[in-house]
């Protein structure tokens, strides 16, 4: 399943990952930031219901020059302090800025949002290939689309949504950005429950993975 779930990114296609059982307990819809549409948006908005992201890799971070939110706001004094997130006490938040493109009116629409993700795409591109960035001639922030910033050393570092997005970017051999929204159960306002993700998973022809399977095709791509 794996397999196909990283043939299914370097398609540009859709896919839903889950994260673990004794972590977030969330499905996230995931897709290469790259192939973002406003219909994928839209698909996110409508049939996820949560935050839509991007998770970028920590080597793109670094080159664009994007920091950790926690960093900016410990001065404000409102930033996480450690140990604070209750599913994940050793690690910091991923979040980064919050940014829309510059030729964007509010941001917020399907057409604002996958213009300024797929321009991200393009800027995690360029600056991993060698290429002047010009991050902020292109963005302003605040803005309506999260930048998640993945941890140094990926999965051997934090086992979150961002880290094992980007990881199966990197085993799909496509740009480590990839866009992801957490799936809500419009009943409850909850998290949607793994079966009732993988039921739409099969209803709507999607590959639905694990971050079990994940980690171990990881491990297994690098000869551990």
């Amino acid at each position: 399943m794996i397999e196909d779930a990283i043939k299914a990114l370097a398609r540009g296609e859709f896919i839903l990952l889950y994260d673990f059982d004794e972590r977030e307990r969330e499905t996230d819809f995931a897709i290469s930031a790259a192939s973002v549409t406003p219909g994928a948006i839209r698909r996110m908005r409508k049939d996820g219901g949560g935050l839509i992201c991007t998770a970028v890799s920590p080597d793109a971070a670094l080159r664009l020059g994007l920091p950790f939110a926690s960093d900016l706001l410990h001065d404000c004094g409102v930033a996480e302090r450690p140990g604070e997130i209750p599913y994940d006490r050793k690690n910091r938040s991923s979040f980064s800025l919050w940014v829309n493109h510059r030729e964007t009116f509010t941001g917020i629409t399907d057409r604002d949002r996958a213009l300024t993700i797929t321009a991200l795409a393009s800027q995690v591109k360029r600056s991993l290939n060698g290429g002047g960035a010009d991050f902020h001639a292109q963005f302003r922030s605040p803005g309506h689309v999260a930048i998640l910033r993945a941890a140094e050393g990926l999965l051997d570092k934090r086992r979150g949504q961002t880290e094992l997005s980007v990881a199966l970017a990197a085993m799909a051999g496509i740009t480590p950005a990839i866009t992801i929204c957490e799936m809500l159960d419009d009943e409850t306002g909850n998290a949607l429950s793994k079966e009732d993700a993988r039921k739409y998973a099969g209803r709507n022809g999607l590959v639905f993975i694990e971050g079990a399977e994940v980690l171990e095709a990881w491990d297994k791509a690098r000869g551990h």
